[in-house]
């Protein structure tokens, strides 16, 4: 069979799946059912915007993962993933969004065939791809077997990235950085937003010189005024104002590995209290970044962010960091770690998270974030985009 244009080593791939088996075993796992489409990218290469229907790569104790999905995708997971074409099953079209049966009862019938009839069986039951009923007709299909809870299992093992990883975030680093850049060229009080935007994307997947970019997981956020008071907001077709701040939380995206970054841009002179907002994230962020180091805990950074954000007058009730890494749509976070007060995970070279201290004030928000990867010694900022209040008569 023709080899695919694999973005990892085979060894690459072998050493995850060994990985992965590992944390089965410490679990008494037998097979793991796993429906995160970064989950499955990561464990076999497939990558395709097939995550709408029912799919899954099935991991047993030996032997290649097996894809399993909608038979037309089965198409692009032979052009993708690793695996002999052997491993990858289709179902056929009848079964997709018809009630009267589910898709779940032919992986069933797969893992019979294969041998993961009975044993223990992990699934990932608290994701956004498995569903209640997915979840009830593998329930029915395995009679046999022990379906356990094995959320969060491959998600944990991807927390520490390759090297080839590492230079995948790089180049999304170099495009996000061209997206901020851009938006502080062009951006100008009656423009309208819609159309700022427009040019983020333009900007997003043209890509800095030989990355080019791929699609994001979250799209452009950028509310303006008293919608950035809000952390979640996107655009509309609004003239930008002057008076007014919009933030722009954004990711540059490379193969799928995200780089992801805010700042937050303002028409005229900033009232008083926008620059003591600067002056308080600024300086709990350099505070944060001196304990982001190996041995070090996750909490660690958020703690010294808090306590100094707090001694300068201002306060954030939400967690100020995650791991990211590869991502599919609606999230760009690994949902493991999260920088906040009880998160114990002990910090270790190569873990990569968005430092991200957002502040939401009364009338407009201010986010200065960071992608950061932690170092043998320390700490490397993924970006040199300037860190401050952006600021535009």
């Amino acid at each position: 069979m023709a080899t695919p244009p694999l973005h990892f080593t085979r060894a690459e791939y072998a050493d995850r799946i060994a990985r992965t088996r590992s944390a089965m075993e410490a679990r008494g796992v037998d097979a793991i059912v796993v429906s995160d489409p970064s989950n499955m990218a990561w464990l076999t290469g497939y990558d395709g915007w097939s995550f709408y229907v029912h799919q899954a790569v099935v991991l047993g104790l030996e032997g290649e993962p097996v894809w399993w999905g909608r038979a037309m995708d089965a198409v692009g997971a032979k052009l993708t993933v690793f695996m002999d074409h052997a491993n990858v099953a289709g179902y056929d079209d009848t079964y997709v969004q018809n009630p009267s049966k589910h898709p779940m009862e032919t992986l069933a019938a797969l893992m019979q065939e294969r041998g993961w009839g009975t044993g223990r069986v992990g699934v990932e039951r608290d994701n956004y791809y498995y569903s209640a009923a997915a979840h009830a007709a593998l329930v029915d299909g395995l009679p046999e077997a022990e379906i356990l809870d094995t959320t969060g299992l491959v998600n944990w093992q991807r927390a520490v990235k390759s090297e080839a990883e590492i230079g995948y975030m790089r180049s999304a680093a170099r495009i996000v950085e061209a997206m901020h850049a851009r938006i502080v060229e062009i951006a100008e009080p009656g423009m309208r937003k819609n159309d700022l935007v427009a040019e983020i994307y333009r900007t997003a997947i043209r890509g800095v010189g030989d990355a080019w970019g791929d699609y994001p997981a979250i799209v452009p956020m950028a509310p303006s005024g008293l919608d950035a008071t809000a952390p979640h907001l996107t655009w509309d077709d609004k003239p930008l104002k002057a008076g007014e701040c919009t933030f722009f939380e954004l990711a540059g995206v490379h193969r799928r590995y995200h780089a992801t970054q805010s700042r937050t841009l303002f028409f005229g002179a900033p009232p008083q209290k926008y620059l003591d907002a600067e002056k308080a994230v600024l300086e709990a962020v350099a505070a944060g970044l001196d304990e982001a180091r190996p041995g070090k805990h996750a909490e660690d950074i958020a703690n010294a962010f808090n306590a100094t954000l707090n001694r300068l007058g201002f306060e954030k009730d939400s967690r100020c960091g995650y791991a990211i890494g590869l991502s599919y749509p609606p999230d760009w976070g690994e949902r493991t770690i999260s920088f906040r007060r009880g998160d114990r995970t002990v910090l270790e070279p190569g873990m990569t998270f968005h430092f991200m201290p957002a502040l939401w004030l009364d009338d407009g928000g201010l986010e200065i974030t960071e992608p950061i990867l932690i170092t043998e010694t320390g700490v490397e900022m993924l970006c040199d985009t300037p860190r401050k209040l952006f600021v535009k008569d």
